[in-house]
């Protein structure tokens, strides 16, 4: 077994704090981590970050480093410099990159260039403006590109390099159910997957001043919902469509219609007078008419968005998709301030999501999390509907087919949590990202094969590629002025087949 690994942290928000910091405390209790050092801009730099449990808490140094803008492909010089400094003075082993998705890209490039195994968030990259620029659309696929060319170089420097997404539903049990169920019923029919419908929300009441005043989720960047959240679907769909991929079946080619919402089509559904009557503090509040609104929003990203999808076979459509992404769904916010922290979690903010698979005749999965946000002191199962964690797995198959297969059963959140002791895995988040993180190190501390990963970069090109074309649709009909155009096309091959998942597939030797 390897040296615990010391682990260089850039970017420390909010959502690191949440789910990293304390993914990578457990990693030191186990001996997988060894020290945590942070790099953020300045004001997140000020003052160290306190991190884990037991009390007390372990404290991590932040180092600033100064912001650059989002365009550049490479670090500016001073950044560099702070990192490599770091990284010497530190003797880092990992990087984790959790900046703002815009400058993933940078930050990635150098680790990978510098032979540092990293831990990428979802989503890959981004780009200002994405939802109505065209060009920065395209560059979401352009990028995958680039990144998977400096992963290839690296491999072949570094034979140990690895570099692992973090998009946590391929850790998630009840996820990792679905993707096996598929396979066992695909395996036994020749039939893919036929449709998929998937839905997601949020569960923000954003306020109409708030727009302007909280940078939150990109939409003042020009992008949004699908670049945060939305990623999880681009990367669960296509994944489990894989499961279901038969020879003569795979998936070469989608076509991809968005429409979305944006702030100013927020502003339309709850007015700022509706506010203002819902809020009685509200008006008080509110330094903006709403045409002021209309004015400082007029570039911003999407809101919510909805997909219909195509997933085709030589011209041959294999599955349908229709994929809704909101931000706009039902909350439980009530008070009138903003949680400490922003927007990203308090505020009554939930998260519900629906997805129903279909594979022909034969199988249909429907996986639901109907959650609410409730006290511990008002007698509510957290596990049942309506609980903080609930999840339910649906199974319906043909039993006239075949005399094995059940009707109907239902696999509740007992029946999907995996492991047992210390390696117990809950159908939940939490427990999926701390996986993630757990899977990483243990790899880069000899315990884990690299064939035994679930989240390779090399996996990520067909969810790169579904996010591009829903931001080239989106951007398409925003240029065109608002009216509808032709539907996104792009091939939808992977970046390495499940034959190809070796060494030697990027360029590295055995």
């Amino acid at each position: 077994m390897s040296a615990a690994v010391n682990v260089l942290v850039i970017g420390v928000g909010p959502h690191t704090r949440l789910n990293h910091l304390p993914a990578l405390a457990a990693a030191q209790d186990a001996g997988l981590a060894g020290t945590v050092t942070g790099v953020d801009l300045p004001h997140a730099a000020a003052c160290a970050v306190e991190y884990g449990t037991p009390c007390p808490p372990r404290r991590m140094p932040v180092i600033p480093v100064q912001p650059f803008p989002a365009s550049r492909r490479a670090l500016p010089d001073a950044v560099r410099r702070v990192l490599e400094d770091v990284v010497g003075r530190e003797r880092i082993g990992a990087v984790v990159v959790a900046t703002e998705p815009s400058v993933h890209l940078p930050y990635a490039l150098w680790a990978m260039e510098r032979g540092l195994p990293v831990l990428l968030d979802k989503p890959l990259t981004v780009h200002p403006g994405a939802s109505t620029d065209p060009a920065a659309a395209q560059a979401i696929a352009d990028d995958f590109d680039t990144l998977l060319g400096a992963y290839r170089t690296a491999r072949r420097r570094h034979p140990k390099m690895v570099v692992s997404v973090l998009s946590q539903r391929r850790w998630h049990p009840a996820f990792r159910r679905v993707r096996e169920l598929i396979a066992e019923v695909a395996e036994a029919t020749n039939c893919p997957v036929s449709s998929v419908q998937s839905s997601h929300g949020d569960g923000q009441w954003r306020l109409p001043d708030e727009l302007v005043d909280l940078s939150y989720h990109g939409f003042d960047r020009g992008y949004g919902k699908a670049a945060h959240s939305g990623y999880h679907h681009f990367d669960t769909v296509p994944w489990w469509l894989a499961a279901g991929e038969r020879p003569g079946k795979e998936i070469d080619e989608i076509e991809v219609h968005a429409a979305c919402t944006r702030p100013t089509d927020v502003l339309a559904q709850l007015t700022v007078a509706d506010h203002a009557r819902l809020l009685p503090s509200f008006a008080s509040r509110n330094p903006y008419t709403e045409q002021d609104l209309h004015d400082l929003t007029a570039g911003h990203g999407e809101v919510d968005v909805f997909l219909n999808v195509a997933y085709r076979n030589r011209g041959r459509v294999m599955a349908l998709g229709n994929h809704s992404l909101a931000h706009t769904t039902f909350s439980q916010r009530g008070p009138l301030p903003p949680a400490a922290g922003g927007l990203y979690k308090g505020n009554g903010r939930i998260g519900q999501e629906i997805h129903i698979v279909q594979q022909g005749p034969f199988q249909v999965l429907h996986l639901q999390v109907l959650q609410t946000l409730h006290g511990d002191d008002e007698g509510i199962d957290p596990r049942a509907v309506g609980g903080a964690d609930h999840i339910e797995l649906h199974v319906f198959r043909n039993n006239q087919m075949r005399s094995d297969w059940q009707r109907h059963r239902t696999l509740t959140f007992a029946d999907l949590i995996q492991g047992s002791g210390d390696g117990t895995v809950l159908p939940t988040q939490r427990s999926a990202r701390t996986c993630a993180v757990t899977e990483f190190l243990a790899h880069l501390n000899g315990l884990i094969p690299r064939s035994e990963l679930a989240s390779d970069l090399a996996d990520h090109r067909r969810p790169a590629r579904l996010m591009a074309g829903a931001y080239l649709s989106m951007a398409r009909r925003a240029a065109n002025d608002g009216r509808p155009t032709a539907p996104v096309v792009l091939d939808f091959h992977r970046a390495v087949s499940p034959a190809e998942r070796s060494l030697t597939a990027l360029g590295a030797p055995r």
